[in-house]
């Protein structure tokens, strides 16, 4: 079946940064500390144009030059401000995930790609979801934070919709780069609450749960 036309504009060639264990996704939001001259140009050139910026982790290879994991989040720059020491601040809102079709050879100090964002347009409609369990979440979230001595917020964790608790968790969580990048490719948001929740079960497996709770 031939992939759906995408709904809104998207850029046809994509600087990306390389950053093992960062994790953007579809409407979250990133905020990073941009220091390196070769990204402090890449901002700036990108703050003229589509300001987009693909999030992309590594997948070996050579050191200075890393092959690139497959798959990887644009996302737009929605703050931006200089600091007093030279670094860039930024915030990236995720668009839309793509699977690199080909990296360019441009002169830039920052690497480009050829991304395809067709397989992925479902990332383009935020209010779209697949039911998720958040009781079994719950229950996991609980155990992995018990093992770490740490609290959790019953009050914040019901009043938050399922989607962003889902993918919060999945960006601020200490997970490998191998398990941030599983969460990156779920197909959609309901695999990809079930791939945290998974993550979150293996991790606490052996300790004593008490009974699940719903935060309904």
């Amino acid at each position: 079946m031939a992939p759906r036309p995408l709904r809104i504009e998207l850029p046809q060639t994509l600087p990306v940064f390389p950053l093992d264990g960062a994790l953007l996704l579809p409407g979250a939001e990133l905020p990073l500390r941009i220091f390196e001259p070769r990204y402090l140009n890449m901002l700036d050139d990108v703050m003229t144009g589509a300001r987009m910026i693909g999030m992309v982790q590594t997948s070996g290879g050579d050191k200075a030059r890393p092959s690139l994991a497959r798959i990887g989040c644009a996302g737009r720059v929605t703050r931006f401000r200089d600091s007093a020491e030279g670094d860039y601040l930024i915030t990236l809102t995720g668009v839309c995930r793509f699977r690199i079709a080909e990296e360019l050879d441009l002169p830039t100090p920052y690497r480009q790609v050829k991304p395809d964002f067709a397989p992925f347009t479902d990332d383009l409609e935020p209010g779209r979801r697949t039911g998720g369990e958040r009781a079994r979440l719950a229950k996991a979230l609980r155990a992995y934070l018990n093992r770490r001595d740490l609290d959790v917020d019953d009050s914040a964790l019901n009043a938050a919709p399922l989607d962003e608790l889902v993918a919060g968790l999945a960006m601020s969580l200490p997970f490998s780069p191998a398990e941030k990048q599983a969460l990156l490719e779920a197909p959609d948001r309901g695999d990809r609450q079930d791939v945290l929740t998974a993550l979150l079960e293996i991790d606490a497996l052996g300790d004593d749960d008490g009974p699940p709770e719903t935060l309904q």
